[in-house]
């Protein structure tokens, strides 16, 4: 497969923490480590944590700044959500449907890491809306 990867870097304080959480939690495989950074195999795509003597803070809400991933197979959405739940990572959004009976129909839970980044985790009922469906003119919920 020669399909481009996502690449992510994103900040953190503690690079034990940001293991339990996105390897034990989340299931990423690590790759490169030092004291000021970790690489991690989110499926297939490549988050970098960098160490930061910043004060992370909560978003408010869940928008503007997010990432996450959009599941193909509904089960394997489920999967990694009963996999957060044993794992007892933080949600910031429990599990939910949005747009029901519409195209844009789809499944939705955030995580919230000890950094306070967000992760949105997503399956949609119609594959097509993922990147169509422009005649709709919602996207996520309002602020």
């Amino acid at each position: 497969m020669n399909q481009p990867i996502f690449h992510l870097a994103f900040p953190v304080n503690n690079i034990p923490q940001t293991k339990t959480f996105y390897i034990d939690g989340l299931g990423c495989i690590p790759g490169r480590e030092t004291s000021h950074a970790l690489i991690l195999n989110l499926y297939g795509h490549q988050l970098v944590a960098h160490i930061t003597t910043d004060i992370l803070t909560p978003q408010k809400a869940i928008y503007p700044r997010h990432f996450g991933l959009i599941f193909h197979d509904e089960k394997d959405w489920e999967e990694l959500l009963k996999r957060a739940e044993n794992q007892h990572l933080n949600f910031r959004e429990r599990p939910k449907y949005r747009f029901t009976n519409l195209p844009l129909e789809h499944r939705t839970f955030f995580l919230e890491d000890p950094f306070f980044n967000l992760i949105e985790l997503k399956y949609y009922r119609h594959p097509e809306a993922i990147f169509g469906n422009c005649e709709y003119t919602t996207i996520g919920d309002r602020i």
